[in-house]
């Protein structure tokens, strides 16, 4: 294994491999490898690791800037709950170096598939002018989170301004706690952490409600406050408020914020790769996408996936590119052993040798 974070134009191969590397990634110039894994993240390392322990050839390709960057801990992921995500993401680069997987500091800026081809092939491009070689790849890359102009928002998002309520409800449980009415799914938020707190206010924010969200609110005990919110308030390095149009201010200590969610996807639907209704792109359960060769895991293609969800699509993602390669291996093999008139199965010949 090689961390390669230079200009040079060349990277390692992977130590363990099964000699395949080559097959559908032949004449295509630049590092080949059995799978290229764009995306350092929980999903991406989890399919690398994988792969990595099938002894397939893999390369990691990770710009640095994951999306849970500003959280201080990950939590409900099983054996890791309250660890630091840059500790999670050490500890998984290490697990895939210590395989033979090769880790990739550079960002990847096209991926091009080979055409006219009856199995599946593909060359990765990086920025830096660097290309790799690939049979499979697989898209990590996640999502984007885009954040209402509301001055304080960005500023404390992932410490008190918050998202997802099995992330972090548990942490801001028995405070007063809102939510923003910056998306429809804020009346869904609002009743969720009701689990967690009795004093929860939803800011509507211009946040049109239906009469039975109205009912639904007013049952659960959600207090429903008017106007637009101006600013969160700080008190030294902590949320205290939420100040409205008119200088009123909600006391808070945590606000949660529906962030509009945008695939960082790109990379995908340059090759083709399908989207659903909802601007998703669609793949199987494995997460094979529309396009031969080509799978997606976590949040690029799953907006609800979690940390420990987009690990476990990663490795599901892994036992699938594995299996076709392990396929694609096996027809070539029969079809090397026909031309080369061996038509018997090898329990005959060694019946036929003694």
């Amino acid at each position: 294994m090689r961390v390669v974070n230079d200009d040079s134009g060349t990277t390692g191969n992977g130590s363990g491999g099964s000699g395949g590397a080559g097959g559908g990634a032949e004449g295509l110039g630049g590092a080949a490898y059995d799978v290229v894994v764009v995306g350092g993240g929980a999903g991406g390392l989890s399919a690398a690791l994988v792969l990595a322990r099938s002894r397939r050839t893999v390369a990691v390709v990770d710009s640095g800037s994951p999306r849970n960057a500003p959280s201080a801990h990950v939590h409900g992921f099983l054996s890791r709950d309250g660890q630091a995500p840059s500790e999670l993401i050490r500890a998984g680069r290490a697990e895939v170096a210590g395989y033979g997987g090769d880790l990739i500091d550079g960002r990847v800026r096209s991926i091009e598939g080979r055409v006219r081809s009856a199995e599946p092939g593909f060359t990765v491009r990086l920025a830096d002018g660097r290309t790799l070689r690939a049979r499979r790849v697989v898209v990590a890359t996640g999502l984007r989170d885009e954040l209402p102009g509301i001055p304080g928002v960005r500023e404390r998002w992932g410490r008190d301004v918050l998202h997802c309520p099995y992330c972090h409800g548990y942490e801001a449980r028995d405070q007063p706690v809102g939510v923003l009415g910056s998306a429809p799914g804020a009346v869904h938020q609002a009743l969720l952490l009701g689990q967690w707190s009795h004093d929860v206010v939803l800011f509507r924010h211009g946040l049109a409600l239906s009469a039975e969200e109205a009912e639904q609110l007013a049952a659960r005990g959600v207090h429903i406050v008017d106007g637009d919110v101006e600013r969160l308030v700080m008190a030294g390095n902590r949320l205290e408020g939420v100040a409205l149009t008119g200088d009123r201010v909600v006391p808070r200590r945590a606000v949660f914020v529906p962030p509009r969610m945008v695939p960082a996807d790109g990379l995908l639907t340059d090759l083709g790769c399908e989207r659903d209704g909802s601007g998703w792109v669609v793949t199987d359960a494995s997460g094979l996408t529309s396009v031969a060769g080509v799978w997606a895991a976590g949040n690029v293609a799953d907006p609800m996936a979690a940390v420990v969800n987009a690990a476990a699509g990663g490795a599901s993602a892994a036992i699938a590119v594995n299996r076709g390669l392990v396929e694609e291996e096996v027809a070539r093999a029969v079809a090397d052993r026909r031309a080369g008139g061996r038509t018997r199965a090898p329990a005959a010949d060694a019946a036929a040798a003694s």
